[in-house]
């Protein structure tokens, strides 16, 4: 489909029937920016407005499609022709339109997931929430990028995706539990248990567990712990300082 040489041939009609770019514009409801783009080749009609403007120009949709007029002895193998550019131009319209929303996803959900962390405390289960919701809002954006990849390859793509995009985060907040002494965000559960020496507090991850002696947060192997391990656990970081 060319869009240039429809664009002139647009232009061409509307100047015989004397009209000006504001009157074919007015007539269909559009912008006369619009009926500049159309003839200076940068977009096309809507398929809406097809019908319409070739009866406002006399024309046929073949001839539009074609850009000129058609004889009838040519008037088959063009409006045939015609049909396969106008499913193809459709098809591009439809992706291009899709990358847009993919690309518009990807950053709104990379955007979620990198806000909440910032902004919500390590304590509040809010930010685990969010920062979930944010990946899986941009693995969407990443499957309708990737929607012309053959369906295994872009299954496996979009979970490799997912898991890596889900290790940076565990791993995000494992470098924040270690250097700035603060609650794991991304936690399964948490106890509360009183001792002598003050409160301690238990943080079960899926892959570390955090104990909380007074206001040090201690990294510990991912197990099961009893209570009397966890106080006995504070108990000796309090003896040995």
């Amino acid at each position: 489909m060319n869009q240039e040489k429809i664009g002139k041939f647009i232009a061409q009609c509307r100047k015989e029937k004397y009209m000006t770019q504001q009157d074919l514009a007015e007539t269909l409801g559009v912008t006369d920016k619009s009926i500049g783009n159309w003839e200076n080749g940068r977009n096309m009609p809507d398929l809406s407005l097809f019908k319409q403007l070739c009866k406002e120009l006399d024309i046929t949709i073949n001839d539009l499609m074609s850009g000129e007029r058609i004889d009838k002895k040519n008037y088959q193998e063009k409006f045939e022709e015609n049909i396969v550019n106008t499913i193809d131009y459709s098809t591009k319209k439809i992706n291009q339109y899709g990358n847009i929303i993919g690309l518009l996803l990807v950053i709104f959900g990379l955007f979620i997931s990198m806000s909440a962390i910032m902004i919500f405390p390590s304590e509040s289960s809010w930010g685990s929430i969010y920062s979930v919701f944010g990946i899986t809002i941009f693995i969407i954006g990443i499957s309708k990028l990737t929607r012309q990849i053959k369906y295994y390859k872009r299954l496996l793509l979009i979970g490799l995706i997912f898991i890596g995009s889900l290790s940076i985060l565990f791993i995000t907040d494992y470098i924040n539990v270690k250097r700035n002494n603060v609650a794991p965000m991304f936690r399964e559960t948490t106890t509360y248990i009183g001792s002598e020496y003050g409160s301690v507090l238990y943080y079960d991850t899926p892959f570390y567990d955090v104990v909380k002696c007074k206001d040090k947060y201690n990294i510990v192997k991912n197990k099961r712990y009893s209570q009397n391990e966890l106080i006995h656990f504070c108990d000796n970081n309090k003896i040995e300082k």
